[in-house]
């Protein structure tokens, strides 16, 4: 276990330099000429050598009036910090708790605080889809549970999750399931008296 104490000014420097996450939360530097103190793994500009300071703990840095870094965060207490890791958690619980809304990839953007290209390279990078594919995938999964357990018709279903057109509805449904809404319920209704 490396402790920022057994390293030498020269080891941190190059970890500095080089980016390197492996040395996240053994030590931190500051730049006096900026006044903000980073992670080693930080992707800011690299500094000059003669401007910087190492510290072994945030609250260091801090009490000697340094401030945190927005883009690596090193006053959170966590070992290793991804601010894509936010972005995508954020997304997800917004495209979660407002898919019956009208929201455009700009507004979910603009809600997390990142642009729309920004979004949907970190969002499908992560997770293999757009976001504008995740939120049809949630509301569909929403669609099939009220078309089995309600006697809403699917027109009302339709709008109800979210859809400004039925026919946007249908197409996105039968391109998910396989099924239009109708032959949806009718096929689980089916299936369910058979069972029995």
């Amino acid at each position: 276990m490396k402790d920022q104490n057994s390293l030498s000014k020269d080891k941190m420097w190059k970890a500095t330099i080089s980016c390197d996450p492996a040395y996240d939360g053994i030590f931190f530097y500051a730049v006096k000429t900026t006044g903000i103190f980073c992670r080693p793994s930080c992707k800011s500009r690299v500094p000059n050598d003669e401007n910087v300071s190492f510290f072994s703990y945030a609250e260091e840095a801090q009490m000697a009036g340094y401030r945190a870094c927005k883009r690596c965060r090193p006053d959170l207490s966590l070992k290793k910090y991804d601010p894509f890791d936010f972005i995508l958690e954020d997304t997800i619980l917004l495209i979660k708790n407002n898919y019956d809304q009208n929201m455009s990839l700009h507004d979910i953007a603009s809600s997390v605080g990142v642009s729309r290209f920004h979004l949907n390279w970190i969002f499908k990078e992560r997770t293999g889809c757009t976001p504008r594919r995740y939120l049809e995938k949630i509301r569909i999964k929403k669609a099939k549970e009220l078309l089995l357990a309600t006697n809403f018709n699917s027109t009302e279903i339709g709008y109800q999750i979210g859809y400004q057109s039925i026919s946007s509805f249908y197409n996105a449904f039968k391109q998910n399931t396989g099924f239009s809404p109708t032959r949806f319920r009718t096929y689980h209704a089916e299936n369910t008296v058979n069972k029995e």
